[in-house]
């Protein structure tokens, strides 16, 4: 079977709503033309919305070694590595005690590959408030907040880190102008 053939079966499965048998069918897509970049590309897609998060690195970066002036396959590849970043500091944070530097390093990171990333600015934004650093938990919150402004628990950070950022800086003008005297 050709390749286009392939492609047309996988979308019927996702049409379907078989994702599984889809992915099947554009991996025999991938076989019947190997240097088809697209191939990889909507597999890779497919593998992404299914959480096969390492097979759709894999695949999203033999899409970009094959065709790396398309720039939609380079996008997709720095999400799913965004999304892989996520996940990693989410473990490094699930640990006891957790290691909130690296998860910090880990977020700002994924953030930076994938500007959508909600969950990252959102984390980052617990993360710095919890550190006290509220320049940065305003900045992170209210990006998350832009990106999803409906989340409750986002829209209660930003205000809670907001007043706290405003109250340390009233508190640090008071000081400069009682010395200043």
């Amino acid at each position: 079977m050709d390749g286009e053939s392939c492609i047309k079966k996988a979308y019927e499965y996702i049409l379907n709503s078989d994702f599984e048998q889809a992915i099947y069918w554009f991996e025999q897509a991938i076989e019947a033309d190997p240097e088809n970049a697209f191939y990889y590309h909507i597999c890779a897609v497919s593998c992404a919305r299914s959480g096969k998060w390492l097979k759709a690195k894999q695949l999203a970066e033999t899409a970009v070694e094959l065709d790396p002036e398309h720039a939609e396959y380079s996008y997709h590849l720095q999400t799913i590595e965004a999304k892989l970043l996520f996940a990693e500091a989410d473990l490094l944070l699930a640990k006891i005690p957790p290691k909130l530097n690296e998860a910090v390093e880990l977020l700002e990171r994924a953030s930076a590959l994938d500007p959508l990333c909600f969950e990252a600015y959102y984390t980052l934004g617990v993360l710095y408030a919890s550190r006290g650093q509220y320049d940065k938990a305003t900045k992170n919150a209210r990006e998350a907040m832009r990106l999803d402004p409906s989340h409750s628990a986002v829209r209660t950070l930003f205000a809670d880190v907001n007043r706290k950022r405003r109250m340390l800086h009233m508190r640090i003008n008071a000081r400069k102008r009682k010395r200043n005297r």
